[in-house]
This record gives C-alpha cells, sequence and structure tokens, in this order.
C-alpha cells in the first residue's frame, strides 16, 4: 500500500499540473479578459473560471470544436454592460461572435480583424461608439455584418469590397457620413444591404445594380442627391431579371431632392417579372374561396378583396420601404386608386401556415377587428407567380414609437420628443386597444397580440396609437412565429413564464405592455437599470422620467403609471391586472 506522504505528494502533483493546464490555455486567458470588459460587475457570465474548461459546457455562450477550440461567443441579450476587449483576437479559431442586443459601449475594437475564421459578428443593438474598424476587411470568411442600432460614427470602409463571401451587411441607424463606396458593389454574395438612418450623402453607385444575387437594398435618408433626370440618380429600369424602385421628395419647380430619399431594389432570381406585380388572377388559392374570387370584388368581413387591385399604383414609381425586411417580407408605402395612402405589407407564402383551412381561419379574425388603436386592415390580395401574400393596411403618418424613445443616446431628432400629454394619450391608447383584443365580443373571438414592442406600436398623424401585426400570428407557420419572439425576448417583452410553459396568456400581453409603460416614461428602450420596487416617491422621479422632459410633467400621473407598469410586470402571472382593470386605472 502507497504510504501517506507519496498520495499526498500525488494529489498536489495532479492538482498542481491541472490548474498549470488551465492557466496556460492562452484561449482560457482571453476568454477571462473578456469577461472582465463585457461583464465588469460579473453579474452574467459567473460561469467563465479561470480553473474552468470552457469546452467541457460549463461557459455559459461558449461552444468548441472537437479539438477543444472554442468557436462561437453566443451572449446575446444578456444584459452585458461592458466592452469589447481586444483579447477577442487570442480566439483564432472562431467562427460566430453574438454580442447583439446588450448594452455594449466603447469602440469596435480593430484586433477583430484577426480572427481570420470569422464567418458570423453580430454587435448590433448596443451602443458602440468611434469608427468601423477597417481591419474588419480582413475577415475573408465573413458572411454576416450586423452593426445597425448603435452610434458608430465616420465612413464606411471602402475596403469592404474585399468581403467576398459576404451576404448580408446591416449598419442602419447609426450616424455614419460620407458616400457609399462604390466597392460595396464587387460582393458578389450579397444578398442584403442596410444603410438606413445615417447621415450618408452624394449619388447611389450604379455598381450596386450589377450585384448579381442583391435583394434589398435600403438607403433612407440619403441627402444632397440630384433629382431623377440627374446623373447621381439611378432610374427605373423594367427588366426580366429585376426592379428597381425609386422614391425621391422632389420640390416643386426645382431639382433638389430633400427630406427622404429611399431606393428600394429587388433582384427577384428564378422569376421574370416586370416593374409592376402581377395579381391579375388575384385568387387565394382555395378550394373555399375558388368560386368567390373570380368576381372583380367582394367583402370578407369588414375588409375589401378586390382584383382591380393590381397593386401598379403601390408599387410603381414612389414607394417608401417602411421598415426592415425580414424572414416574411417587407412593408410598403403606396398609394391607391382613390388616392388613398396606405402601407402595404407583403408575405411571403412560404412562411404562411400550411393547411388552408386554418390559413383562412386566422385571416377571417383579423377582418373582424375593428377598433380606434388598432392598424385598420383596408384589404387583402394574393400574386400569381410570386408567391407573396399582401395585407393592405391604414398608412400611420408618425412612424413607430420607437422611434420616439433613446432620442439621447442614439443621436436622435429631437424635434421628436413627445411632450407628457402626447405620452399619457398614448399609453391609454395603447392600453384600449390590448383591451379590445382580449375581450370576447359578439362579432369577434378574444385574441392575444403576442408580440407586442415599440416597433410594433405606430402613430398616426394626430399620434394616436396604433397596434400594429395584430392577429398575424395565426397566419405565419409555428416556426416563423418563434423566430419573431427572440428579438422580443432579446428586448425583455417576453413574459418570464413563457421560457418554463412555452404558451401565451393575456398575462403575456400585459407584461410587456407593462414594459412598454416604462419605456414611454423614461423615454428610452432598454429600462433594465431601473430599480424600481412599485412604491416609487416623487422625489425619486427625476431619476425616471425622460429628462429631455426637462421636468414638464405631471408628477401625480408618472407615479400613477410607474405602479400600474409595475404590476403589469409581475413575475407572478396571476398577479397581474387584467387589461380591463388597467383601462379603468388609466380612465
Amino acid at each position: 500500500m502507497a504510504s501517506y506522504p507519496f498520495l499526498v505528494h500525488l494529489l498536489l502533483t495532479i492538482l498542481f499540473l491541472s490548474c498549470d493546464s488551465a492557466l496556460s490555455n492562452p484561449e482560457v486567458s482571453s476568454l477571462i479578459v473578456l469577461k472582465a470588459s463585457l461583464d465588469p460587475l460579473g453579474n452574467v457570465l459567473s460561469t467563465w473560471t479561470s480553473n474552468g474548461d470552457p469546452c467541457n459546457g460549463s461557459f455559459e455562450g461558449v461552444a468548441c470544436d472537437i479539438h477543444g477550440k472554442v468557436t462561437s461567443l453566443s451572449l446575446q441579450g444578456m444584459g452585458l454592460s461592458g466592452s469589447l476587449s481586444p483579447a477577442i483576437a487570442g480566439l483564432k479559431r472562431l467562427t460566430g461572435l453574438y454580442l447583439h442586443y446588450n448594452r455594449l459601449t466603447g469602440v469596435i475594437p480593430r484586433e477583430v480583424g484577426k480572427l481570420t475564421m470569422l464567418s458570423d459578428l453580430y454587435v448590433d443593438v448596443n451602443r458602440l461608439s468611434g469608427r468601423i474598424p477597417v481591419e474588419i476587411a480582413n475577415l475573408e470568411n465573413l458572411q454576416v455584418l450586423q452593426l445597425g442600432y448603435n452610434q458608430l460614427t465616420g465612413n464606411i470602409p471602402t475596403e469592404f469590397g474585399r468581403l467576398k463571401k459576404l451576404s448580408v451587411l446591416t449598419l442602419q441607424s447609426n450616424q455614419l457620413t460620407g458616400a457609399i463606396p462604390a466597392s460595396l458593389g464587387d460582393l458578389p454574395n450579397l444578398m442584403r444591404l442596410d444603410l438606413s438612418f445615417n447621415h450618408l450623402f452624394g449619388s447611389i453607385p450604379s455598381m450596386l445594380v450589377e450585384v448579381p444575387l442583391l435583394t434589398v437594398l435600403d438607403l433612407p435618408s440619403l441627402g444632397n442627391s440630384q433629382c431623377p433626370g440627374g446623373s447621381h440618380c439611378l432610374k427605373p429600369t423594367k427588366s426580366s431579371t429585376g426592379t428597381v424602385v425609386i422614391g425621391a421628395l422632389v420640390l416643386a419647380g426645382g431639382c433638389t431632392i430633400v427630406g427622404l430619399f429611399t431606393f428600394l431594389w429587388y433582384r427577384r432570381r428564378k422569376q421574370k417579372i416586370s416593374s409592376s406585380l402581377e395579381i391579375s388572377d388575384s385568387r387565394l388559392s382555395t378550394d373555399q374561396f375558388k368560386e368567390t374570387t373570380t368576381k372583380s370584388s367582394f367583402r370578407f368581413g369588414n375588409v375589401e378583396y378586390n382584383a382591380s387591385w393590381d397593386l401598379n399604383n403601390l408599387t410603381d414609381s414612389h414607394r417608401f420601404n417602411l421598415e426592415e425586411s425580414t424572414y416574411t417580407g417587407s412593408t410598403y408605402k403606396g398609394i391607391l386608386r382613390d388616392g388613398s395612402v396606405v402601407a402595404v405589407r407583403s408575405i411571403n407564402r412560404s412562411s404562411c401556415k400550411q393547411e388552408e383551412a386554418e390559413f383562412l381561419k386566422g385571416l377571417k379574425v383579423l377582418t373582424l377587428l375593428r377598433h380606434e388603436n388598432l392598424l385598420r386592415l383596408r384589404g387583402f390580395c394574393c400574386s400569381r407567380g410570386r408567391g407573396e401574400f399582401f395585407l393592405i393596411y391604414d398608412y400611420a403618418a408618425n412612424g413607430s414609437l420607437a422611434q420616439y424613445l433613446d432620442l439621447n443616446s442614439y443621436g436622435g431628432d429631437h424635434g421628436n420628443i413627445l411632450d407628457w400629454a402626447t405620452r399619457v394619450s398614448i399609453i391609454k391608447g395603447i392600453a384600449k386597444g390590448i383591451e379590445y383584443l382580449h375581450n370576447n365580443r359578439a362579432n369577434k373571438p378574444s385574441i392575444l397580440h403576442q408580440n407586442i414592442s415599440a416597433e410594433k406600436i405606430l402613430l398616426d398623424l394626430h399620434f394616436v396609437p396604433k397596434l400594429s401585426s395584430v392577429g398575424l400570428h395565426k397566419l405565419l407557420a409555428d416556426d416563423i412565429n418563434f423566430s419573431s419572439l427572440k428579438a422580443s425576448a432579446a428586448m425583455g417583452y417576453l413574459a418570464p413564464e413563457y421560457a418554463t410553459t412555452g404558451r401565451f396568456t393575456e398575462k403575456s400581453d400585459v407584461y410587456a405592455f407593462g414594459l412598454l409603460i416604462l419605456q414611454i416614461v423614461t423615454g428610452k428602450l432598454d429600462v433594465s437599470p431601473l430599480k424600481i420596487n412599485g412604491e416609487v416617491t416623487v422625489d425619486e422621479l427625476q431619476e425616471i422620467v425622460d429628462e429631455s422632459l426637462d421636468g414638464r410633467f405631471s408628477k401625480k400621473e408618472a407615479v400613477k403609471l410607474v405602479q400600474i407598469a409595475w404590476d403589469c410586470m409581475n413575475e407572478m402571472p396571476s398577479r397581474r391586472p387584467r387589461m380591463e382593470m388597467v383601462v379603468e386605472q388609466l380612465i
């Protein structure tokens, strides 16, 4: 039997070797440095320890390959409030870096450019500032680069033209300046380019039109362009392979374009289309509707279906992309033949429920909804051969509620500051809209929204709130609905019980409404730093209410609203109030 001193020596040797192995692992060292920078308070990445193994599943958000090398950091939506350290370069086999939907500040370190195996870089929806590192152009395997919704400044690097594998480049909602690099036209695999809501100027590079796979090019707010007849603007063209659509606001009698300028180009592969949509058949391809849709028009509930809506006027010349294109489709501004301004939402048929009876049942529910605080559905139609379904809504002239939040953080237009009375009115309107959905009335069933957020609240010309995307989950396939929840969860709108039950209830909508109240009161999208226990005092209001109001608000109303929000966000669903009770409290 071995002696006791020998056993002690053996154990100490094993312990020393294991510790020495962990400490000598350069990737562990890099991860520990990253932990300190990403999570300075140590509240999120507590599982990352210097004596741990990142490849045995103990490091949250870390994935490795079969050789024990770190290949992915999936830390999206975790509330990280630090910065990204240059130590990221130590993870030489990294292929995916997912840091979106956090509160990261500081600059994007140029050392990111040393991650030569990186294919996915997601740092959108943070508070990053400074210039975009030119070194990113060294990432020859990069396929997705998402930097949107930050505070990035400076020019778009012309060197990005070297990223030959890049398929997605999104830089929207930053403070970028300068011209659009013509080198972006050298990206053969580019499918989506979003540069909207920046301070770009100059001409639209004609080379972008030649990119073979590009499906969406979104460039609102492009200033200093010349008129469509000038040499600096692309003219609409008809082609068997694609459509170019330019929308411009031209001063009467002049050639200067001011304000919003949207260039939206769609390349339709494997389809022959002209610059107008083909909807001559106008059928829903269902046995139930075959007989009905042979007529030129009919009514389905309160909504009109009209075969004469070939959408030519909606897609010719003056078309504006209202929101970012998604996996389900896009939304456009258009004009009907009667002069009505509308929003047209296209939905890919592949994203819809495959059972026709189920799809039609969901569509019928949509047509029954009528309330002043719901975005009104005007009509619907289908295109033959394009695999798209169109929902035609009233147009909300003042955009989404999200545009009026975080004006200080994201360099927004301070002319968009909502006064206190408007904020209170918006909150009341949203509450009434949700209460209407939840109630079972004679002419409509009870319905859940399931995806309430500031982006889904639209404001009309008089700032009356309109809930959008109502009932869409009844049309879309389950996997599409699930995917749409990821963003909601990351932004905090998803009620905590969903993680364990996987079910939505009325109280799930109530929870999201509570968060909306706090966002409107604070003027911020991210309200997680707030320390509220439901018993807010007048003295605490200065730390809560949007500082842009300069104290011009009702303290009594503010206390009441914050307390209602807290009640709505109770972790116990049974303790959250019903929306009808909330409406009574607000009135």
